[in-house]
């Protein structure tokens, strides 16, 4: 087996992968993370070429974040994902970041607890129904997706600045934001996606909420991942109708960072970069 650098060519592989499991990924994705940090992205191929297994990763300031870990059925058990894991923790690590976060299912944990990551929330993935009717006006007015205040926000629930996932996932969809409070609307597929969303508390966070469901067309699915231990993003949901339709482990190795669940409210991808 030999592992090399994640490439291009290796996106079409990997979605078919992912599709076979139910993953939420898109090739927007990976561009942006081969742009913004291609030596954390790998590869593992047989002797003849074939690609067995991916993992992808991205750097911010002072944290990183792992994911799309998958290796194909045939070759799992044979120590594949291990050996890409490795790999990639040690780029993050090398290239300068203190704390490294993922999201595991629990078939996942023990390999990650191996690798020294703890468990830090878990993460609760929710979803719903866009509320848009012909008669509806924004409540809430769209602004600028260059707004500084964005990466302000987001670094206060994260412990860090996560300028370029921030950028991305708001050029690619519609920002809401109220003072201390914002919501992206993104394309998820043939869903619709909320986050990153992050408020200083349940009333900005429910007309944020409240203004994106009535963007997003009546009856299209909506769905967001919110930690469990933001209790207040819980009781918001649960009024909203919204429904619990599966979960995974929020984890990080490295130096404990400074991490503020209650001000978050939805993550900005579904996995893959945080």
């Amino acid at each position: 087996m030999i592992i090399e650098p994640f490439c291009s060519g290796d996106v079409a592989p990997f979605l078919e992968l992912a599709g076979a499991e139910g993953w939420v990924a898109e090739p927007w994705e990976f561009e942006f993370l081969l742009a913004e940090f291609p030596r954390g992205c790998f590869t593992a191929r047989m002797e003849n070429g074939v690609a067995v297994g991916f993992i992808t990763s991205l750097r911010h300031e002072r944290s990183g974040w792992i994911g799309n870990l998958i290796v194909s059925p045939e070759h799992r058990g044979r120590g594949v994902g291990e050996t890409l894991f490795r790999r990639v923790q040690e780029a993050l690590f090398d290239s300068g970041v203190e704390t490294v976060w993922l999201t595991a299912s629990q078939a996942g944990m023990p390999l990650y607890q191996k690798c020294g990551f703890s468990r830090i929330d878990t993460v609760i993935r929710w979803s719903g129904c866009g509320r848009q009717r012909p008669t509806d006006c924004e409540t809430v007015a769209a602004c600028d997706n260059s707004d500084a205040l964005l990466n302000d926000i987001d670094s206060l629930a994260w412990g860090d600045r996560r300028a370029a996932l921030v950028a991305v996932t708001a050029g690619r969809g519609k920002v809401l934001r109220q003072e201390s409070a914002f919501i992206i609307i993104q394309p998820a597929g043939d869903d619709m996606q909320l986050g990153p969303f992050s408020a200083s508390g349940y009333s900005s966070a429910d007309v944020l909420l409240k203004s994106a469901l009535k963007t997003i067309p009546s009856g299209t699915r909506v769905c967001l991942d919110a930690p469990a231990s933001n209790r207040t993003a819980l009781q918001l949901f649960n009024r909203n109708r919204m429904r619990i339709t599966g979960s995974s482990e929020l984890m990080y190795a490295g130096v404990r960072p400074a991490y503020r669940p209650e001000l978050l409210y939805g993550l900005a991808t579904m996995g893959s970069c945080g």
